[in-house]
């Protein structure tokens, strides 16, 4: 996968990022949208049951609300910068989190159950000799949406 430099600005900052929000703070978004509860719970099946980010797929949500969810809202994960994998099928994400900062992402493939290494904060004070994110220092807590943005991406 070629190398991408880090981006400044990821998504639409206008937009709201609905991954990363509990389901009660999506049914307080949708309420303020004049919908009903249940809407919630239909986007949270689509993003984490079915791993759809894409409003125009969420064919159970009626075309106008999708259409309205476009233009107000997004489905952002982090920019992948770098995908390498392993012949064992070890595979790791560097990905962008914004402000020149970048977090490493790890998923282990194991007999009978597997690990993913992921990030909760942007560097780490730690400095492992193997991992990219400890090289930076502590820079800054990741964001809900980041952290589940790399589980996502895995």
């Amino acid at each position: 996968m070629p190398e991408n430099t880090l981006s400044a600005a990821r998504t639409d900052p206008a937009k709201l990022n609905l991954i990363g929000l509990a389901g009660r703070d999506l049914e307080e978004f949708f309420d303020g949208l004049d919908e009903r509860p249940y809407r919630a719970r239909q986007l949270l099946g689509w993003l984490y049951q079915r791993d759809v980010l894409d409003f125009g797929q969420m064919t159970d949500i009626s075309l106008k609300l999708r259409k309205r969810l476009e233009l107000i809202a997004s489905l952002s994960l982090p920019d992948v910068i770098r995908e390498e994998g392993s012949v064992d099928g070890t595979r790791k994400w560097l990905l962008d989190v914004g402000s020149g900062q970048a977090v490493e992402t790890v998923f282990i493939p194991e007999p009978g159950r597997s690990t993913l290494c992921i990030s909760s904060q942007a560097g780490c004070a730690m400095d492992c000799s193997f991992c990219a994110t400890g090289k930076q220092g502590f820079n800054r807590n990741l964001t809900a949406a980041e952290i589940l943005g790399q589980v996502l991406i895995a």
